[in-house]
């Protein structure tokens, strides 16, 4: 659409801060007050809007798509929003490993078992590993633990969770970085493990390429939101 505005501020709002637009208050694309939690990302935001050019393109506006989605998305349906976030623990990405060949099978050892550890310390959930593509079923005190510390979260922790697990495939990967266990490019190296050992053994086309660079940055859109939370 057409920028329609000259300038952007923050001001303080009920419950938090919003942006202006000449003077008039954001709303999300639902028409609910664009409202966070914190000056600095209304601050961040704010940036977003005032880099516009001619036309307004929502796509390089991630901090401001993440806060609407918070709010329209995830705010009024957290438990079915955990609920879609913790399923993913059932076939976690990090506990199915290659068959073959040895070098692989031992990259993911090297990579994906200590995430396996940190998850049994932090959230005290013990997840079964196997080899192959057969589903394994998992323990169910460690996918009740891995829903709790999904319930643990507030809207805005459980949106970029729910963003993280829509690149990575993985609740594991997503939880550790929403933790900061785990940085975005750690988390991105974790989730493309196999597709990463292809690549050196068989080159990359620039489909995959481009794919993974609009992963790679979208999960620094996510780590970004999640800073600008503190």
């Amino acid at each position: 659409m057409k920028r329609f505005y000259k300038t952007v501020e923050t001001a303080a709002a009920e419950g938090g801060f919003t942006l202006t637009l000449d003077g008039k208050p954001v709303c999300t694309p639902a028409k609910l007050p664009l409202i966070v939690p914190t000056q600095a990302l209304a601050d961040a935001m704010a940036a977003e809007w005032a880099a516009q050019g001619d036309e307004v393109k929502p796509a390089t506006m991630p901090l401001t798509q993440l806060a609407s989605t918070s709010i329209d998305g995830v705010r009024d349906r957290l438990d079915a929003v955990a609920e879609a976030s913790a399923v993913y623990g059932e076939s976690e990405l990090v506990c199915y490993r290659a068959v073959e060949p040895d070098e692989l099978i031992q990259r993911q050892a090297s990579l994906w078992n200590p995430l396996l550890d940190w998850a049994a310390r932090r959230y005290d959930a013990h997840l079964l590993v196997t080899s192959g593509i057969m589903h394994k079923p998992q323990p169910a005190d460690a996918l009740k633990a891995l829903r709790a510390a999904v319930d643990q979260l507030d809207e805005w922790h459980l949106t970029a969770l729910q963003n993280a697990i829509g690149i990575t495939g993985s609740l594991l990967v997503s939880l550790a970085l929403v933790d900061r266990h785990v940085s975005a490019e750690q988390a991105f190296e974790l989730a493309q493990l196999d597709e990463n050992y292809q690549i050196e053994k068989w080159g990359e086309d620039w489909e995959a390429a481009d794919r993974r660079a609009v992963q790679r940055a979208d999960l620094a859109h996510t780590v970004r939101f999640l800073d600008l939370l503190r």
